[in-house]
Formats: C-alpha cells, sequence, structure tokens
C-alpha cells in the first residue's frame, strides 16, 4: 500500500502563486509515476503534470507556467504553479501509479484562484 498527503492548497489572486507537495509513505519503493490531477467544479478530473524518473508531461493549459519535480530521498512530489488564472481552480490530487500498475490517490488540496 501507499498513502498520499497532499499539503499547500490555498487561495490566491490571479497572476499569483501556490506550491503543492504531495508526501508519500508506505511502499514507496514500488513507486514508478508521481502526478498531479485537478478537478474542477462540474469537471472531470484531468491530469496536469506527471512524471516517470527524469521524464515530465504537462497538460497544454499549463505548460511553462506550472513545474512539476521529486524528490526521491523525502518520498515527495511537488507542484509549483506561477501565474495562476481562474480556470485552475480546482481540487488537485495527488497520484502514484507502480510498477504493477497500481494506482494511489491522495485526498485532495483545494486551490481556489480569484479574478
Amino acid at each position: 500500500q501507499v498513502q498520499l498527503v497532499e499539503s499547500g492548497g490555498g487561495l490566491v489572486q490571479a497572476g499569483g502563486s501556490l506550491r503543492l507537495s504531495c508526501a508519500a509513505s508506505g511502499r514507496t519503493f514500488s513507486i514508478n509515476a508521481l502526478g498531479w490531477y485537478r478537478q474542477a467544479p462540474g469537471k472531470q478530473r484531468e491530469l496536469v503534470a506527471s512524471i516517470t524518473g527524469t521524464s515530465t508531461t504537462y497538460v497544454d493549459a499549463v505548460k511553462g507556467r506550472f513545474t512539476i519535480s521529486r524528490d526521491n530521498a523525502a518520498n515527495a512530489v511537488y507542484l509549483q504553479m506561477n501565474s495562476l488564472k481562474y480556470e485552475d481552480t480546482g481540487v488537485y490530487f495527488c497520484h502514484a501509479r507502480t510498477y504493477m500498475s497500481t494506482d494511489y490517490w491522495g485526498k485532495g488540496t483545494l486551490v481556489t484562484v480569484s479574478s
């Protein structure tokens, strides 16, 4: 089992920045990929960014504004969010996928961007 706990969400004005953190515990050695998803009100959950080894991917809407990073020693993944927009508002979920393709989710942290 892998447990994921997010932190760092909050209320920020448009144009501002936030840094999300996700701490992993349990069978962290089994984790292959880590990522961040978000779910806006009334919309489906979508992938924002992911990292596998040193390879990163981003949804087009956040490219150039968000940066995902991973600290294997600390069993943590981060999402630095700059130039935030109103449409970035949502609940952000940390996600882990193991080498056996098992998915784990955190409970989410709310990001609210005021226009």
